[in-house]
């Protein structure tokens, strides 16, 4: 990910009300929910939902997908995986860290716990 990127992406997170929205994005899991329930639920008038989705949706943090009248939204968490990656390269200059941090150091590294079998 580029610093750039990262920016852009952080940016985007740090209004209130679409950090809301994203974090009920990741909550809901990958199959999300649609404008409606999300404005219901956080209390967002149409139009600044609207405004709020296609900022999260142009920085890519959340995919919208037609289902009839509707439009359904869900968390892109590859992006979020990049971003936390990125973030938490090579962090503490090697040394060991804090443990939510260090499961955090590398997307392959992450996916490696998540394929490794439970004890």
């Amino acid at each position: 990910m580029e610093i750039l990127n990262a920016a852009e992406i952080l940016a985007a997170l740090g209004h209130e009300s679409r950090l809301a929205i994203f974090r009920l994005l990741v909550q809901a899991g990958p199959d999300g929910i649609n404008a409606s329930a999300i404005g219901e639920q956080l209390g967002i008038p149409n139009a600044t939902l609207s405004f709020h989705l296609s900022h999260l949706s142009r920085v890519g943090l959340i995919k919208g997908e037609r289902e009839s009248r509707f439009i359904h939204y869900s968390a892109a968490y590859e992006t979020m995986d990049e971003l936390i990656a990125f973030l938490a390269h090579n962090c503490c200059q090697g040394k060991a860290c804090l443990p939510k941090t260090s499961a955090c150091d590398s997307v392959a590294k992450r996916r490696n716990k998540k394929t490794e079998p439970q004890e």
